[in-house]
């Protein structure tokens, strides 16, 4: 039922989508106070609470453009992407070590591999869905050709680490909260976040550059801008320096757009059997 909603939201012009999504978004914000409270606590501590109301508009977009990224037309969904500033993707290519993107949820984070892999091979790591009913809806939506997928697991770690070995070029979402063993408690907009270490992992164990990238949604359903900096940042030796240095990176690429950042996204978790930071757990 769900795929057949979200072809039958494909058919409609991303202008109208995201004019759809900008009313869901106040929708959800007013109806439910769980996620009201949330989005404004997240955003308010980053210091972008000026951003408010653009941030709820912007999540409900990003919810309604999913139909249309996923389930239209590849030929209709890459002509909506433009790309600004490849230089420096094709320098960190001529180097010969691979290249490790970093996308955040910032933007339109679905669009980016998408339009990447049209013009190389890419593998992103990819952990399925929870729910069984939305695996063959985001796994046929992401599968594209020159875009691999490997799974959030130790056999996708090794695939991730044999493509950059080999001079590839691999995807991740930096922020995204990962499960016991595989992050450490670093500061992220003043709070201390759950961080993932692999990608610092990978960067030293093959010297591949980093490059952190995002997709600018335009007003009025204009389409996106893909756009890409250069990781500059001292990653440090120990994993915690390391975790800082990435947040570091994600949130001087937020502020160039802060309000299309999922500030909704429960960033902030206590992942399944491991221990709040000490920080947090003085607190009443």
């Amino acid at each position: 039922m769900l795929v057949i909603l979200f072809r039958m939201l494909s058919a409609l012009p991303l202008p109208v989508l995201h004019g759809l999504g900008t009313a869901l978004g106040w929708l959800v914000y007013l109806a439910s106070p769980s996620y009201r409270h949330r989005l404004k606590d997240n955003i308010s501590r980053a210091g972008f609470a000026s951003s408010l109301s653009d941030a709820i508009a912007e999540a409900g977009k990003n919810i309604l453009e999913l139909p249309f990224v996923w389930c239209a037309s590849p030929e209709r969904v890459l002509k909506t992407a433009t790309i600004e500033n490849w230089d420096v993707v094709q320098a960190a290519l001529d180097a010969k070590r691979g290249v490790i993107f970093l996308t955040p949820h910032l933007g339109c984070f679905e669009i980016l591999a998408q339009k990447v892999s049209t013009k190389i091979s890419l593998t992103v790591l990819y952990r399925p869905p929870r729910k069984e009913a939305l695996k063959p809806l985001v796994e046929g939506a992401r599968a594209r050709e020159n875009l691999a997928l490997a799974p959030a697991n130790l056999s996708g770690v090794r695939i991730l680490l044999k493509s950059l070995k080999q001079g590839g070029v691999i995807g991740l979402l930096p922020d995204q909260v990962p499960q016991q063993g595989e992050g450490v408690w670093a500061d992220f907009f003043g709070k201390s976040a759950y961080t993932m270490t692999l990608p610092a992992k990978m960067q030293q164990m093959t010297g591949a550059p980093i490059i952190l990238s995002y997709a600018e949604r335009l007003p009025g359903g204009k389409g996106y801008v893909l756009r890409f900096v250069l990781f500059e940042q001292e990653l440090g030796s120990t994993p915690e320096q390391q975790a800082r240095a990435i947040n570091a990176g994600m949130e001087q690429l937020i502020a160039r757009c802060p309000a299309q950042y999922f500030w909704s996204y429960n960033r902030y978790k206590v992942p399944a059997g491991v221990a709040a930071p000490s920080a947090e757990k003085e607190r009443p």
